[in-house]
């Protein structure tokens, strides 16, 4: 699964941003055909502080609220379900996507004290280590 919004983040600023409110959040969605229902879960979307968590959501309670039904008998209840969920501003993962940024960046907790060998930190911003995560 991708992580939409953080492309062009370093580390830092996306600690930062947590640190101000920032959530990294998950919406799940359901499609039914008869007596098939497919519960799926999006990709992970980081909502900046200040930002409503409901609104990228909105696409996915569409999904569920006209495609979501139709499977007995697990469509209704996977529906409201994720209807509730996305309403409720989706699942948060917060704490474990950070951790794995943090896990997975090579500066974080070093310091300007600690020399890690093969990486060079660029003192300029606009050069600094990002990340961009394939869709």
């Amino acid at each position: 699964m991708a992580i939409k919004n953080i492309e062009g983040l370093t580390g830092d600023e996306i600690r930062d941003l947590v640190d101000q409110g920032g959530k990294f959040v998950m919406y799940k969605y359901c499609i039914s055909v008869i007596i098939l229902t497919f519960n799926r879960p999006s990709d992970f979307y980081f909502i900046p502080p200040g930002q409503s968590r409901i609104t990228p959501g909105l696409g996915y309670l569409a999904i569920s609220f006209f495609l979501g039904w139709w499977g007995i008998p697990w469509g209704p209840i996977y529906t409201i379900g994720n209807i509730a969920s996305i309403l409720g501003g989706g699942k948060d993962y917060t704490y474990e996507i950070l951790a794995h940024i943090n896990q997975n960046d090579p500066t974080y907790g070093a310091g300007n004290s600690y020399n890690i060998p093969g990486h060079v930190q660029s003192p300029n911003r606009e050069t600094a280590d990002t990340y961009s995560v394939p869709q």
